[in-house]
């Protein structure tokens, strides 16, 4: 059976998965495209999808016989709609990080889900799909440097652009963190702090830019995560795992080292899309893997759901400069 994709969103990340779908993963065609901005929608069915239905109404999309499973690549504010509507047509869903823009937004699909039955939800977190992920998971796994004490972690972005706020640091960048470090250590937030280091002269005057954002884990963990959005060198992300017996360190992507030009050198990636290319396409044939079978594995919407009670602690922490309280009750049945 070839899965039918409907893709709610055509900007840079619906058209990249559009493009994987049709031309890099087996088992699935896109057959339906929507976005806000009917040009975005029509050029990527005209690059990728030409015998893709474009839809006005995103609702339509979801309800068509057409559509088996729903993509939704929108833009956070609207995911809680698009995931819900799904839900309750009783179809597959793949979000884009994050599932919701709040806690209670995610409460609420969690909830959906829930009286739904059925796990019908995938949070696009690729991450735990990165081969340097997984390997440091595996070493910490193993115990070889036994318990972990200390994190230093950094997620840092060339620039980015005016629409960018000072929230957005917690919600749009290091929520990869706190889903990452969360699945990595397999242990719960406890509090969260916010620091500003001096401003740099590269950030825009309405954002402050870097941020250092410090977590306690239920265990003891201390965890301190470098924002740094307009670092203008590359796209950089960076692990260090203190334990108790060694140290672990997230691989680098690979790079050929060169000797030129009087120098030692080796490139560094400026696109995200690059960085994560592979976990990417790992990720999304993994959704049309579960739903063709019956069974999702990724990240589920209660994984969602604890990023965001972490990501609303943070951007509260961000206003007050307090250690602020993370509070998350037991997970339910239904996702253990």
């Amino acid at each position: 059976m070839t899965l039918k994709l409907g893709v709610i969103g055509a900007g840079a990340i619906g058209q990249d998965h559009i493009r994987r779908c049709m031309q890099t993963l087996s088992g699935s065609r896109i057959t339906a495209v929507n976005d806000i901005n009917p040009d975005n929608a029509g050029s990527a069915v005209a690059r990728y999808a030409a015998d893709a239905r474009i839809f006005d109404d995103p609702h339509a999309l979801i309800r068509s016989d057409d559509v088996d499973a729903v993509i939704v690549t929108s833009w956070g504010a609207t995911h809680e709609a698009f995931v819900l509507a799904t839900i309750a047509a009783g179809k597959p869903v793949f979000c884009e990080k994050p599932l919701a823009t709040t806690a209670e937004a995610c409460r609420r699909i969690v909830e959906a889900e829930m009286k739904h039955g059925r796990r019908l939800v995938q949070v696009g977190f690729m991450r735990p799909y990165d081969a340097g992920y997984r390997a440091l998971k595996a070493t910490l796994d193993s115990g070889r440097i036994g318990e972990p004490l200390m994190l230093h972690c950094a997620h840092r972005n060339p620039r980015v652009g005016k629409n960018y706020t000072t929230d957005m640091a917690i919600t749009d960048t290091l929520i990869h963190e706190l889903h990452v470090l969360r699945w990595m250590l397999d242990d719960d937030y406890v509090s969260a702090q916010v620091l500003y280091p001096r401003k740099s002269g590269k950030a825009l005057e309405h954002l402050r830019d870097p941020q250092i954002v410090l977590l306690e884990t239920a265990r003891g963990t201390r965890i301190d995560v470098e924002i740094f959005v307009n670092c203008q060198y590359g796209y950089d992300v960076q692990c260090e795992v203190i334990g108790e017996l060694g140290i672990a360190r997230l691989p680098e992507p690979s790079a050929v080292p060169l000797r030129s030009e009087a120098a030692r050198s080796e490139a560094i990636l400026m696109d995200w899309k690059e960085r994560f290319i592979g976990a990417y396409d790992v990720e999304l044939q993994d959704f049309i893997d579960g739903v063709r079978a019956g069974v999702l594995r990724g990240p589920d919407a209660w994984s969602g759901y604890c990023a965001a009670v972490a990501a609303d602690a943070c951007v509260a922490a961000q206003t007050s400069g307090a250690v602020t309280p993370i509070s998350l009750p037991a997970a339910p049945a239904f996702y253990r």
